[in-house]
This record gives structure tokens, C-alpha cells and sequence, in this order.
């Protein structure tokens, strides 16, 4: 293994049957499924793959502007980020040379909660942009694959 994280530090185990398209995942010390919609062959036992992604941008969102608000001792009371996943045409992107291809889109709203002033809430929008998941997924993010037996 090649990064300077330990071997066994942060790491992620997932696991799928021969025939469900449930998957077991162990992340340290806890446990969740993900699963498919029945529409698509899965038993609809857990949120889908997309779900978590959503999920981790969501609460890294979350984390980082209560971090901030707290730092700077604003009236933050609670936050909510609302996520949607999609694909919509590309037709304004430069780097897109096929007709009809589609770009991946994430909307994210914030509600902040609590008696913030208007520049709070623009800066906290900002800040927001800042989480470290919203960075990796904005990065060019590059994926090592081996096979192993």
C-alpha cells in the first residue's frame, strides 16, 4: 500500500453474495447495508451506493459549517443539506465532444437555522463549498485497482 494512511485506518470492507445485490460494508468499527431498488434487482434493504455518496457530502457539508459557525461563535442553531443526484445534458460543456453526453450533477440546498444575518448565511454558503468530500469529488480524482486472490 502506497499512502501514508496505516494500513488499517480508515478502511472500508464491502461484501456481495453470489446472488443479491446487497452489499455488507465494515468501516472500522460499524456496520451498514447498501442495497438496489427492487426495480433494478435488489431486495430495497438499504440506501443504494448513490445514497451514501450523498450521504458523505451531506454530513461533511454539515460538519464543516458547524465547525465554522461555532469557531466564529454565530447563532447557528441547525442545519439541514437537502441532496439530489442526476445527469443533465451537456450541451455548454467545452470538454464534451460526443452530442448528447450527459454530465453527473449534485444539487445541494442549505437550510442554516437560527438567527444568522444575511452576510452569515453568504459566508456560510462559501464555507460550505469547503467540506473535504465536496473537494475530493471536485479534484480529478484518480481510483488504483488490483485483483487479488
Amino acid at each position: 500500500m502506497t499512502t501514508d494512511t496505516p494500513a488499517n485506518e480508515y478502511a472500508v470492507l464491502v461484501k456481495v453474495g453470489p446472488e443479491a445485490l446487497t452489499a455488507d460494508i465494515l468501516a472500522g468499527r460499524h456496520t451498514m447495508l447498501v442495497d438496489e431498488p427492487v426495480s433494478v434487482g435488489g431486495l430495497d434493504r438499504g440506501p443504494t451506493p448513490y445514497d451514501l455518496l450523498l450521504a458523505a457530502l451531506g454530513a461533511c457539508t454539515a460538519i464543516t459549517l458547524r465547525l465554522y459557525a461555532s469557531r466564529k461563535q454565530w447563532p447557528l442553531e441547525g442545519i439541514e443539506v437537502h441532496l439530489r443526484h442526476g445527469r443533465v445534458h451537456a450541451q455548454d460543456c467545452e470538454q464534451c465532444e460526443d452530442s448528447g453526453q450527459m454530465l453527473e450533477q449534485i444539487e445541494k440546498e442549505l437550510r442554516l437555522l437560527g438567527p444568522l444575518t444575511s452576510e452569515q448565511r453568504q459566508r456560510l454558503e462559501v464555507v460550505s463549498a469547503k467540506c473535504p468530500v465536496q473537494k475530493t469529488l471536485q479534484a480529478s480524482l484518480r481510483i488504483v485497482t488490483t485483483v487479488s486472490e
